[in-house]
């Protein structure tokens, strides 16, 4: 690590040394406070992006993950604080989607994967279930699906192909060419299948509050492109001229012809 690096890290030392950020730390987590913060530094430390960020706003997201109780390690993936054009942003995994529905206590089992090349899906379009057949030719997957059943014996499923799923990340993400879709496409995939097979389902409170952290991300990264292209092309306009109005008729005075030069 160099030097630079070195004076970014001890700058977050100093953040998670802050009374007011251990404070928060604790009423969230209690006696795991202190491993959460020690999980902060080492995001911190072990991205370089990240350091590109505020320190500040980097704990604040972090925060957010405290808050549910989720871990941000990345090797987890239940949540991750994730830079874009040097502004953090709180993501919920979905693993962490699936923690947050079983700690609700209204899910029996919840759970969601990929379908591979040589599989294929059979969906009974009067039920809404599916059966997945075949065997897997290989690691490709072609397709996800989600499943869940409540404790009442209410279940559901959803199956979403992997073009669908494209189409879906280039509509509703704007870090699309250069995000997490492009480097964890099955994770995103997933759980981009769990949020919207638990539409169908009961919201727990933590599960409403990820569910805002995750459209508050969307707005970030939009935000962020508008600045960024904002102003970027000089707009053609006319060579307007100024007119002369009638004050009391509000209409307005043409000017008088130019008189003609001779030999025109």
């Amino acid at each position: 690590m160099n030097q630079n690096a070195l004076s970014k890290v001890d700058g977050f030392k100093n953040v998670l040394n802050d009374r007011s950020i251990r404070n928060r730390i604790k009423a969230c987590l209690g006696d795991a406070a202190g491993a959460f913060t020690s999980s902060m530094l080492d995001l911190y430390s072990g991205d370089s992006y990240l350091q590109n960020c505020d320190p500040n706003a980097v704990a604040m997201e972090c925060m957010k993950a405290a808050s549910l109780k989720l871990p941000i390690s990345k090797g987890l993936g239940f949540a991750y604080v994730v830079p874009y054009k040097n502004v953090p942003t709180f993501m919920v995994g979905w693993k962490g989607l699936v923690q947050l529905a079983l700690r609700s206590g209204q899910y029996a089992t919840i759970n969601a994967d990929c379908v591979y090349k040589g599989e294929s899906v059979k969906t009974n379009r009067l039920t809404g279930k599916f059966e997945i057949t075949g065997a897997p030719e290989n690691d490709h997957a072609i397709g996800y699906f989600g499943y869940f059943q409540l404790v009442n014996g209410f279940e559901k499923m959803l199956y979403m192909t992997r073009e669908e799923l494209e189409a879906y990340g280039k509509k509703y993400s704007k870090a699309y060419s250069k995000g997490p879709w492009q480097t964890e496409f099955d994770a995103m995939a997933k759980k981009t299948v769990v949020r919207q097979l638990l539409k169908f389902g009961p919201m727990s409170t933590e599960m409403q509050a990820a569910e805002q952290y995750e459209v508050a991300a969307a707005q970030s990264q939009a935000k962020s492109v508008v600045d960024e292209n904002a102003n970027t092309a000089l707009l053609d306009l006319p060579d307007l001229q100024p007119v002369e109005v009638d004050c009391t008729t509000g209409e307005v005075i043409e000017p008088e012809p130019e008189p003609a030069m001779p030999g025109f």
